[in-house]
This record gives structure tokens, sequence and C-alpha cells, in this order.
């Protein structure tokens, strides 16, 4: 997204292969960015925006849609998006709410899509108090900012993943940010290519497996280890896993280690909102540690988790009973009692959301073998998932 501000040609490489990415991709196109793809990389050359002559279509994914938003706010630009059934159902206002107080005018169906947007050239506030802590909401503010060449600030975060601010760093953008506000003050002047991070939500199902599999040991390579981002390893150190960081650097302006664990007893812990914020995705394959810890977890601040994909609550308490572990669900969170989960062959209804596909897998790895009513959803974020855990087990 930010390289299509840029006219000359730019290639972004390891791109991950899910299909959010290249919902991403088919909407830059449509607003007149040219991508190639050739495997995981991507040249992209943007510079020139236009008016969609077509609905673009976000799929299943929440952070193009309000991103993309942002992008037509800042450029003026008007559009039609829309998405799948399981988007559809997501909440939109809240972005929507913010690109209006920048001036844009944005039409949603009942606060989701589809929605209409039409951008502004005479941009209103420039300085924006959080509703509610979202890495999302940021991003499609700073994106309104660069691409109508205006400076913005956030105030009142509470600590969202901040891999936007980086990347306008790396491209050369005057901006500071800390764990509340943002002040973007000059826009980006050094593209260049940019080389992703592994994402550390893919490798979250692997260090949970490998931590309640027993005489597991794994190591996992040149994955972002952005501090915003890894509250499930915070959680997990608490619990008494194994885990440790290796061979650390930066690229791209991002933090990245190899990840080695090894098996380990857990014990029951309170994760806070501070850490739950910072694991956000990662919270139903941290209830799966939860569920082999000893004693009680409780996981608070996680509300929003009722809004994802599907309702992840209701469908880690799903999870959790199907191996016999008592779940309750608090007024904002989860109570888990752990102990030694054991599969008698239940069949996960999976409700199209490729996280909790994903975490019945780390499940299945410690207390034996589960299906699940349907593994395509995993193709949104990791289509070679099971090839890669069968890998990994084979070890």
């Amino acid at each position: 997204m930010l390289l299509a501000k840029s006219a000359r040609t730019h290639i972004v490489r390891n791109l991950n292969p899910g299909g959010d990415v290249f919902a991403t991709q088919a909407a830059l196109q449509a607003l007149g960015t040219t991508i190639e793809r050739t495997g995981n990389d991507a040249t992209v050359c943007g510079g020139s925006f236009r008016d969609p002559d077509v609905t673009i279509d976000c799929m299943n994914s929440g952070s193009t849609a309000r991103m993309i938003m942002g992008i037509c706010a800042g450029a003026n630009l008007r559009a039609h998006l829309d998405g799948d059934r399981s988007l559809s159902r997501r909440p939109m206002e809240p972005v929507a709410a913010h690109l209006r107080a920048f001036g844009a005018r944005i039409e949603t169906t009942d606060g989701r899509l589809p929605a209409n947007i039409q951008g502004t050239s005479e941009p209103q506030t420039r300085r924006f108090i959080l509703v509610s802590p979202s890495a999302q909401i940021k991003t499609a503010l700073l994106l309104a900012g660069v691409f109508g060449d205006v400076p913005v600030a956030t105030l009142g975060d509470k600590g969202s993943r901040d891999h936007t601010e980086r990347l306008l760093r790396y491209l050369g953008a005057d901006i500071t940010f800390d764990r509340a506000n943002i002040e973007l003050r000059s826009m980006p002047m050094n593209f260049r290519d940019i080389d992703v991070a592994g994402d550390f939500s893919a490798a979250a199902f692997f260090i949970v497996a490998a931590t309640v599999a027993p005489g597991s040991s794994i190591v996992i390579e040149s994955v972002g280890v952005n501090p915003s981002r890894t509250g499930l390893i915070d959680a997990l150190l608490q619990m008494g896993a194994n885990i440790r960081l290796e061979n650390e650097r930066e690229v791209s302006g991002e933090p990245i280690a190899d990840i080695a664990v090894q098996s380990a007893p857990l014990r029951g812990i309170a994760v806070s909102a501070d850490v739950a914020l910072r694991a956000i995705d990662e919270i139903p394959v941290l209830a799966v540690a939860a569920a082999f810890a000893h004693g009680e977890t409780r996981i608070t601040g996680v509300s929003e988790l009722r809004t994802k994909e599907s309702d992840r609550v209701a469908a880690i308490e799903r999870l959790l009973s199907s191996v016999g572990v008592q779940v309750e669900s608090l007024p904002n969170g989860i109570a888990i009692t752990g102990g030694t989960p054991r599969s008698h062959g239940a069949v996960i209804a999976t409700h199209g959301d490729h996280r909790t596909a994903m975490a019945a897998a780390a499940l299945a790895a410690g207390a034996g073998a589960l299906a699940i009513d349907d593994e395509s959803s995993i193709d949104v974020s990791f289509p070679a998932f099971t090839q890669t855990l069968r890998k990994a087990q084979e070890l």
C-alpha cells in the first residue's frame, strides 16, 4: 500500500501467500497501481490513482477494507467496497467515523460492508483521539495522511501493533510514536524495496504445538518479533514455556529472530488486557496452551474477538470443551481450567475461521487426533499450513 504512493518500481519480498494479501493486491490494482507477482514477491509501481470502475472486493480481509478506506479518503477517490459473507458481518463504523472526521463521506450498511466512500481534497481533522486501540484504524488514518499529503496525529492508543509506523520510518517519513501517540510530520521520501518478516501469527501455532507436544523441539527461522505482536511469547514464558529468541536482527525496520521452542510443563496465569492486545490474533492458540496448564488461566480484554471472522470466544469454548477442558465466559474475557486434554474423536466446527482451524491442529499435537469440518479457510492466511505441520511432525 505505501509503495503504491511511489511512481518508481520497487519490490516487496516474502509476501504472505494467503488470500488477504491477494485481496489487497486486487484492491490496489483497481485504484490504478501496477503489481506483478512472482511467487511470494511483488513488483509495485504506483504514483497515479483513479476511481475504480468496479466494486472493490475485499474478500475476507478486514484489514484490506479499512486501509483502502484510508487511501481513498486521502487520495480523494470514490469507491464501493464489499466483501464475503463473513467480512460483511464485521464492524466498519469505527474506522468510517474517524475518516469522516478527516473529511471523507462514507456510507456503511448498518455499520458494515458494503460501503460507499468519497474521499476529500480538503482534510478537516488531522489530530485524532482513538475511541478504542486499533492498529487498523491507526493505519487507515496514517494512510489518509500519506495519500492526502498532510500531517496527521493519533492520540490515545494502548499499545496496538506498530508495523505501519515502523515501515513509514523505514521509508523516510518524519514520524514519532510510542505506545500511546503517533505524529506523522512529513511524508515518506525514501521509497525502497521491502523484505517482509516471517509472520508471527503463523509461527504461533507451531510455538504452541511444540510446547504442548511431549518431546518436541523446533526452531522457526526469520520470524518477526515486533514487541507489539509478541504478547503470546510473553504469556507463554510466564506460564513456564521453554522459548528462546536466537540470531536477533532487523530487516526493513522490523526486528526478526529465529524462535527456538522445546516442550515444557505449563502453569495457569492471569493474562492482562495489555498482553492480550499484543496477542489478539493469537488468543485462540494461547487458549490451547492454557488447556494444558496446571490451574486456571484468565484472559481479559478480548471482547473484540466476538466480531472477528467468527465469534472466537465461542469458538474457544467449543474447541476446548471437545477435549474435556472447562471454559468459563467472562464479561470481557475467558477463564480456562487446564489439565490433561484428551481427544475423543470430536469434529470441530470452524465456522470458516482460519485461526480456529489452525488452533485445532495445535490442540491435536498434545491431546490426540481431532477432525475439523473444513480446512479451506486456512488459505486466507497460511495456504501451506497442513503440509508445513506434517513436515514438522516428521522431523
